[in-house]
């Protein structure tokens, strides 16, 4: 068909209709200057730092205004200068750690397969229980939330609803998905249910005894197979899984709030934990489209091993009497805001 069609155009049976000429679909110029506008403004909304967002726009504008070439030539000579910017490089290194991410040396190089993984199993109702049973749901795996009484499991069960009320408000899912994925929630107080699930994540208050009765609980009731992980962002899960005998089966699923939204999901290993268990979580974790890191058990993991002394610095200039303001915009002119 494309042969017959060239020769058609060459034989001028058919016309040569040269798209690049084309502007049917264009508004006129003071329409489209004003969607322009629109644009910019957004752009620079959603991405205060970058460049390139506003170079495409402008190429367009070139396009619309001088004409196909002048465009044409302008969008040559904008990426020709991109190319070479720091923005480039570090979006090249940031494309390329992601997928980086799945690969973890002895785990990932083991010919492991990911076990199947049917249900799961979070222990408090928190902002980062609620959170954390949220993502779950939203990748269809079917949730037990245990808390501690009644008042509790049903503010638990309620924030899942508001989380999810948010995405129908915003269009992002139908009152019908919102039922199924509700439905895969069930409410608990006791351990009875424990039997049947395959991973476990619990997400209480950071207190290290509380912790090491659950983990010494869990082993009782949950099935030998099952991934026993904790969300905890500061204790040492040595001594978390210290009353217990299942401590290659510990592991750190460290979500960051609101878990249902951030894209990063820390696995914490110890030495103990097996390489089958990490295969396990790095497959969840890309089921419920996060980005998984596999990190050792040490102070701060990852994130917060950046954050604190971060925050620290800051905390130091402010000691030295050095203005608030002027630090905040330093730091969100450097892009962490």
């Amino acid at each position: 068909t494309a042969r017959r069609w060239a020769l058609d155009i060459c034989e001028l049976r058919k016309p040569w209709i040269k798209s690049l000429y084309k502007t049917d679909k264009l508004e006129p110029l003071g329409e489209a200057r004003e969607i322009l506008k629109f644009a910019r403004a957004q752009a620079r909304k959603q991405a205060a730092n970058l460049e390139h967002p506003l170079v495409c726009i402008d190429v367009i504008e070139e396009g619309i205004v001088s004409g196909p070439r002048a465009g044409l030539w302008k969008e040559a000579n904008a990426f020709q200068s991109l190319l070479f910017s720091d923005t480039c490089k570090s979006l090249l290194h940031v494309f390329f750690s992601q997928r980086a991410t799945s690969k973890v040396p002895g785990a990932t190089d083991l010919g492991l397969m990911p076990r199947k993984i049917t249900k799961v199993a979070i222990l408090g109702g928190g902002l980062m229980g609620s959170g954390i049973a949220t993502a779950m749901i939203l990748s269809n795996y079917p949730v037990i939330l245990k808390e501690v009484n009644e008042k509790f499991l049903n503010a638990g069960i309620d924030r899942i609803k508001a989380n999810l009320q948010s995405r129908v408000r915003k269009g992002k899912m139908t009152e019908q998905r919102y039922e199924k994925a509700l439905s895969l929630v069930t409410g608990a107080l006791g351990y009875e249910k424990f039997k049947e699930v395959d991973l476990v994540i619990e997400a209480v208050i950071e207190n290290v005894k509380l912790k090491q009765q659950i983990f010494a609980d869990l082993e009782k009731y949950c099935p030998s197979h099952c991934i026993l992980a904790t969300n905890t962002s500061t204790i040492d899960l040595n001594l978390i899984g210290e009353k217990t005998k299942s401590q290659d089966r510990i592991v750190g699923a460290h979500f960051f709030s609101p878990a249902h939204v951030m894209p990063l999901l820390e696995i914490v290993r110890t030495q103990h934990t097996s390489a089958q268990v990490v295969v396990d979580l790095l497959d969840v974790g890309k089921r419920i489209k996060k980005t998984p890191i596999v990190v050792g058990n040490c102070t701060g993991f990852a994130v917060n091993r950046m954050f604190f002394p971060y925050t620290q610095s800051a905390l130091l200039f402010v000691d030295y009497g050095m203005d608030v303001y002027k630090i905040d915009r330093a730091c969100t002119k450097f892009g962490m805001p």
